[in-house]
């Protein structure tokens, strides 16, 4: 695992930018991934510590990569933070999530949780 990588998957760029700024501020290095497809290709080669996630993406939505993540055992100990505007969905999906932020999300907030995660979990357990 990579614990200080975080993905970003998030296919608005300014607000990909945004999330990828606070993160890098927070200790970790970032990679936007902007369609769900490139997301589920890129973590089937990869074991990031964090995962920031939309769920309205192209390609595939951010509900079956969640699901992919908490299905894949090399992904088990992978943080995840739903961002995103439909409080439905991000509801019936909270319990799958570490964490779920409505959007817009505040740059020092999320900066600051993610600073959390890095120093909860020094050896990357859950």
């Amino acid at each position: 695992m990579n614990r200080h990588l975080a993905l970003i998957v998030e296919d608005e760029p300014d607000l990909a930018e945004i999330f990828a700024e606070a993160l890098a501020e927070a200790g970790f290095t970032t990679e936007v991934i902007a369609r769900g497809d490139k997301a589920l290709a890129r973590l089937a080669e990869t074991v990031p510590g964090i995962v920031l996630l939309d769920m309205h993406l192209p390609g595939v939505s951010g509900d079956k990569i969640l699901r992919y993540i908490r299905t894949d055992p090399r992904l088990a100990g992978t943080r995840i933070v739903i961002a995103s505007a439909d409080d439905a969905l991000a509801q019936t999906l909270e319990a799958d999530a570490d964490l779920t932020l409505l959007k817009p999300v505040g740059f020092i907030q999320l900066r600051d949780l993610a600073q959390r995660f890095l120093s909860e979990h020094p050896h990357g357990d859950r």
